[in-house]
């Protein structure tokens, strides 16, 4: 064990720098979400602990949060300080929303971890509004460099779901394929590259 450690000890710093990167994407996409999400009814998808529901807030008329986890909603929950958040467990095949039910929908970094993708996003669309906006920030490929590689170790030893099938390129297809217009994207450097788009239906 004491060769593992010493691996830890060494890498210590640069696994911080990996986290900093990390935060400093975050910090760039709450700044391009907000303005979408401003005077809106927001569904989030994915919710995990919450994170990006908690810093758009401020902006939004009302979130429903949610994740298919019930931990994760405890946790969550925990330290909501708004009365326009409202977190709760659900399962994003099968939501209890009425059709057109919301402004902007945002499923973060859940598409590519989800068996049937697709299904998904049908869903989202019924509770969509048709002239609502879906933004799906997801982790694209980093490509097989050996930094990516060192990368991708450091992301599964923090529990990171790694199952990225998409390049950015073939992420955005996907998306027009399943009835979306890609309205803008951008690929944030974080750890892994985050794609990041925003889009609206193509079939109404």
């Amino acid at each position: 064990m004491q060769g593992h450690k010493n691996f830890w000890d060494k890498n210590a710093g640069r696994y911080d720098r990996f986290m900093r990167k990390d935060q400093a994407v975050y910090d760039e996409m709450y700044v391009l979400i907000r303005p979408v999400v401003k005077a809106k009814t927001v569904l989030e998808l994915a919710t995990g602990t919450g994170l990006i529901a908690k810093h758009i807030v401020n902006a939004a008329t009302h979130i429903e949060a949610t994740d298919a986890s019930a931990e994760m909603i405890l946790e969550a929950k925990r330290d909501n300080r708004s009365a326009k958040l409202h977190f709760s467990v659900q399962d994003m095949f099968r939501l209890p929303y009425a059709n057109q039910s919301f402004n902007v929908v945002i499923v973060s970094n859940a598409l590519h971890i989800v068996p049937q993708p697709e299904k998904a996003l049908q869903e989202i669309k019924r509770v969509l509004k048709n002239d609502g906006v879906l933004i799906a920030p997801t982790f694209t490929h980093a490509g097989n460099s050996f930094s990516g590689m060192v990368r991708a170790f450091f992301m599964q030893r923090v529990g990171f779901p790694l199952h990225s099938k998409w390049t950015s390129e073939e992420y955005l297809r996907f998306l027009r394929q399943n009835g979306w217009a890609v309205r803008k994207s951008a690929v944030l450097k974080a750890s892994f590259p985050l794609t990041y788009a925003e889009c609206e239906k193509t079939e109404v």
